[in-house]
This record gives C-alpha cells, structure tokens and sequence, in this order.
C-alpha cells in the first residue's frame, strides 16, 4: 500500500466514520487506503490490537467489527457509488518499524537489521523506554536501542503454531470454513 493510497481523497472521510467503531471494539485502526479498481472503490482497511497486548486478532472479532465497519460506512455514504471493503490485520509480513510494531511483537521471533549493516536474531521479550529512547530486550539479554535498529521482521515458527493448534484443540493439519465456524 503506498502513501498516495492511504492518503486518496476519501481515505480521511473513512477513517472518521470507523474510527469511532474500531476504538469501540478496543482495536487499533492501522490503515485505511481508497483506491479506485474499474468502476468501483476498493476501501482497504487494517486493524490490529492495542499496542499492549500480546496475540493475535482473533477472526470472530474481526468478523463482528467487520459487519459493524460496513454498516457505519454504509449508513454514512461516504464512498460514492459501489466498493469493496476489505478488512484485514498486519500480519508477520509488516515491517517493524515503529514503537507500536515492535510491542505488538513481543513473545515472537524477530530478525532485526541494523544501521551498521549488521543483523540480530532473537526472541523479543520486552520494549522499554530508556532515557529519551526505546529499547528492544531479546531473550539472551541483547538490548538494543531503537534508533539502531533500521526495521524489523517476525519470523514465523511453524513449531509454534502447531502447538497452538494443539492447544486449542484443533489438528494442525485440519482447515475450517466460515460455515464450520
């Protein structure tokens, strides 16, 4: 999604009508892009967690503060003519960038680039403010100072999935529809 997306004319009308519904859902509004995809708009829109919790966006929530996205936006009429409305979450695939994305990702694995050039690997426990800064603290002790780091990537653990799957008592291997669900 590029700056000129999140920022075309509609963008802000959006995000001041669900605003409102995604704080009331205890989300955060990530990103809200307009774009036009033939005759119709295309309404992007990421949510995410608060900042300080540890987890993932559940799809029941994302389910419910969908229909109630849409209904806000439908009642306003702030996207002429028909759109699509797509809801999603960050995923790993985000850059780490800023303070919120590194906090979201604690408890995870993360390979971090700096600005030397260098690269460290490790599982990132806490985000700490410091002095005027913000430290990152990896599991083996590593603290690193924000500033240093040029961005960040989760790396996913199949491992950890799977025994998340078990934990919830779902085969890692067994898919579920909406309709099952």
């Amino acid at each position: 999604m590029t700056a000129q997306q999140s920022r075309a004319p509609g963008a802000d009308s959006v995000r001041t009508v669900v605003g409102p519904v995604v704080d009331g859902a205890g989300l955060h509004l990530e990103d809200v892009a307009v774009s036009r995809a033939g005759g119709r708009s295309v309404v992007r829109i990421t949510l995410d967690l608060p900042e300080d919790e540890v987890g993932s966006l559940d799809s029941d929530t994302l389910g419910d503060v969908s229909r109630a996205i849409s209904a806000a936006l439908d009642a306003d009429d702030v996207v002429p003519g028909a759109y699509t409305l797509e809801i999603s979450t960050p995923g790993t695939s985000r850059p780490l960038t800023e303070p919120r994305h590194f906090r979201r990702a604690r408890t995870r694995l993360v390979t971090l680039r700096l600005t030397d050039g260098g690269t460290v690997h490790g599982r990132l426990v806490d985000v700490a403010t410091e002095g005027d800064g913000v430290v990152l603290v990896l599991d083996d002790g590593t603290r690193l100072a924000l500033a240093d780091v040029r961005k960040g990537k989760v790396e996913v653990e199949l491992k950890r999935l799977e025994e998340a799957d078990e934990a919830s008592g779902e085969d890692a291997g067994e898919s579920r529809t909406d309709e099952e669900s």
